[in-house]
């Protein structure tokens, strides 16, 4: 693992959604934002490489303990010592990153998740943390903007999820809480089959309205005074109302159709939220 190269990884970030949000962030944000992806996309990785989940989990300890040596001063990899001289200047608080590699941890051992409680514990470690360090790095005047880095954060989790249904089934994940299968009717089996039928449309639009509402209360806590610092964050949002717009499009059948929204879009998006958001 140590023979991971900066350049490749953030070669990756910029195949992202995330890459056009922070393109209009002033330099030295910009680049501490990609940084801390860079990170992000090492532990991510390691839970998906084809490796035994011992493997896994010895990378990601391994990769744990650099961000612990790091602040001690004592590791040698190139992206954990550029992400603590970013930790220090913009004075990150530490447990989110140790959150985030919980979140991590999670999906190691954990491919079903029996309440939304549960499920949103996990959004909270592998996307609302990401929120939080990242709401360090653009500042803000109001405690309020962390609270919109949290719900904004289980918002594109909870999209992520959903769009994913199908490909995480292919690797045995079941992300949606079995709550909410029971509730509709419909079994683990149907969705590790792909059967697409009524009661799976109704599970996933409940789905999507919960992601509605995390989204809706995400921006209540974002003042006017904040929103030109986060306009990155903004140009997230949108684009991931647009995927969950286009999964309702669908009717919800992610089974047969990829949601995708073209690059235009995305800058297109990233314009017009800039416009709107940016300091008069």
């Amino acid at each position: 693992m140590e023979h991971l190269l900066t350049a490749d990884i953030l070669e990756k970030n910029k195949r992202s959604n995330f890459y056009y949000s922070f393109l209009l962030l002033p330099k030295p944000k910009r680049e501490a934002i990609n940084v801390v992806y860079a990170w992000c996309r090492v532990a991510d990785d390691i839970v998906d490489e084809e490796n035994t989940l011992t493997q896994k989990q010895k990378h990601l300890r391994w990769w744990a303990k650099e961000f612990d040596d790091a602040i001690r001063g004592v590791s040698r990899h190139p992206i954990v010592n550029k992400l603590v001289d970013i930790v220090r200047h913009f004075k990150i608080p530490l447990h989110h990153f140790h959150d985030l590699i919980k979140g991590m941890e999670m999906d190691l051992v954990k491919n079903r998740y029996a309440s939304f409680e549960e499920l949103k514990t996990y959004c909270y470690r592998v996307a609302s943390t990401v929120g939080l360090i990242s709401t360090e790095i653009f500042g803000y005047k109001h405690n309020g903007a962390k609270e919109y880095a949290v719900n904004l954060g289980i918002a594109l989790q909870l999209t992520n999820i959903l769009r994913d249904v199908s490909v995480d089934a292919e690797k045995n994940r079941i992300y949606l809480p079995a709550e909410d299968l029971q509730r509709f009717g419909y079994s683990e089996e149907e969705l590790l089959a792909g059967t697409f039928n009524p009661q799976f449309q109704q599970l996933m639009n409940f789905e999507a309205k919960r992601a509605k509402q995390y989204f809706n209360q995400a921006i209540l806590h974002l003042s006017e005074e904040d929103k030109p610092l986060f306009i990155a964050a903004l140009i997230m949002q949108e684009i991931y109302l647009q995927i969950l717009f286009e999964i309702e499009k669908i009717h919800y059948n992610v089974f047969f159709h990829r949601i995708r929204i073209s690059k235009f879009k995305k800058l297109m998006i990233a314009f017009r939220v800039w416009r709107t958001n940016r300091k008069k």
